[in-house]
């Protein structure tokens, strides 16, 4: 099952074992961002925006994970009307894969059509997904840095996977698919991007997405 790192299976073990250490029951919390809610733009325009100005789109299987999601990325590179996507798809569905191993991460480039095209059919992974992507959410961005994400591509590409006890620490935490298209796009610093704390459900942190189109994503 492709579904970013089996984050179902491993969130009740996970609050099972937090709950056992510190006595707590689960508790969702909504995240807090320095954010300015503003009317949904017309998404589908972006790949025309003012040259220079950057953007960036969350990609959403919601089904995935046994229903707690999974989720892609995409950036815009200023100026060219092309796109930078991918996602960290963990099709082995290992907890735990360590640094430099198979954790079906992959990117690719092309116009704001190709993206969606390659997302709404999971071109990279054709014929392993039972939930493809279906939602995506975006917003322009007036601060990028595209070198600094495509860096950090490279960093969650090589990092390994993992959701759960990280058997070098002994921490709790988390290097899934919501992780690394948190940290592509905080790295290309996108503007209204809301907080994702380790081991957050990414079904709940996409609703945090204040200010960001959203909308169906359908076979292109």
């Amino acid at each position: 099952m492709n579904i970013g790192g089996q984050r179902g299976l491993a969130f009740a073990a996970v609050i099972g074992a937090v709950v056992a250490v510190t006595g707590c029951g689960q508790s969702v919390t909504r995240a807090t961002a320095d954010v300015t809610p503003s009317s949904t733009e017309a998404i589908a325009h972006l790949a025309g925006a003012t040259r220079g100005t950057g953007a960036a789109c969350v990609f959403v299987k919601p089904d995935g994970a046994q229903k707690f999601g999974h989720v892609g990325w995409g950036f815009k590179v200023p100026g060219t009307g092309r796109w930078v996507y991918g996602a960290v798809e963990n099709p082995s569905a290992k907890l735990y894969t360590p640094p430099s191993g198979d954790i079906g991460a992959w990117h690719a480039e092309g116009s704001y059509d190709r993206m969606l095209s390659d997302m709404s059919t999971d071109a990279y992974y054709p014929g392993t997904s039972e939930h493809p992507y279906s939602r995506y959410r975006c917003t322009r961005s007036s601060s990028h840095d595209v070198n600094n994400a495509r860096a950090m591509i490279r960093r969650v590409e090589a990092r390994g996977f993992l959701v759960g006890v990280d058997p070098r620490t002994g921490k709790l935490t988390s290097r899934d698919c919501l992780d690394a298209t948190y940290d592509v796009l905080k790295a290309y610093r996108t503007r209204h991007l809301p907080p994702a704390p380790e081991l957050s459900v990414p079904n709940v942190w996409v609703e945090e997405l204040w200010g960001w189109s959203d909308r169906t994503l359908t076979p292109r």
